[in-house]
């Protein structure tokens, strides 16, 4: 399949086009499609677990969607700044958080829904050179309960532990944005804002 360039490594290889979802409406996912694009900064109406608080339902990340077992790569040269299990029902489940500089800016890169296969072996300051295997999608009973895939979210802010908000209310989306840059910064353009 012909990509947009980006000077990144991809972080996950789509054989064919995905599909880009539509997860605002009313109406449930789209389902059946193999690979699959969630869109950064889309209101949600998806987000029913407590983890968000009936408020938080927009999305600063990107989903890209596979098979569990699909390996999720590390984008450019980094290092791995933490990782573990987000629990919660609806949460990231296996989670790698790894830090690099993009443009001489320290970013952090949030990787979760992961295989707890994944976590395997590694440890805080592992480094990473750009295209390695960092971890694989898990599955809805290892992953908080989601069809596979991988969110993958930027931020300017340095995490505490292994988690980040995903989703972000309304009252403070000037700054999440801000904080939680779009990721199509280093994936390219994936799809369209159009």
């Amino acid at each position: 399949m012909n990509r947009p360039m980006s000077p990144f490594h991809p972080v996950l290889h789509f054989p064919e086009a995905p599909t880009v979802l539509d997860l605002s409406g009313q109406t449930p996912p789209q389902t059946g499609h193999t690979y699959s694009i969630g869109r950064y900064n889309e209101a949600r109406n998806i987000y029913t677990q407590a983890l968000f608080e009936g408020q938080r339902n927009i999305h600063v990340g990107i989903d890209l969607g596979a098979p569990a077992g699909t390996p999720v790569h590390a984008f450019v040269d980094c290092h791995i700044y933490s990782l573990g299990i987000n629990a919660a029902d609806g949460d990231y489940g296996p989670t790698i958080i790894t830090e690099q500089r993009i443009d001489g800016e320290i970013i952090w890169a949030l990787f979760g829904h992961l295989s707890k296969d994944s976590l395997q072996g590694k440890k805080p300051g592992d480094t990473l050179a750009a295209g390695a295997i960092l971890g694989w999608l898990g599955d809805e009973t290892e992953n908080g309960g989601w069809p596979p895939h991988v969110h993958f979210q930027l931020s300017r802010i340095q995490p505490q532990g292994f988690d980040l908000p995903g989703a972000v209310s309304a009252s403070n989306l000037e700054q999440a944005l801000h904080d939680y840059p779009d990721p199509r910064w280093v994936l390219g353009p994936i799809y369209s804002s159009d």
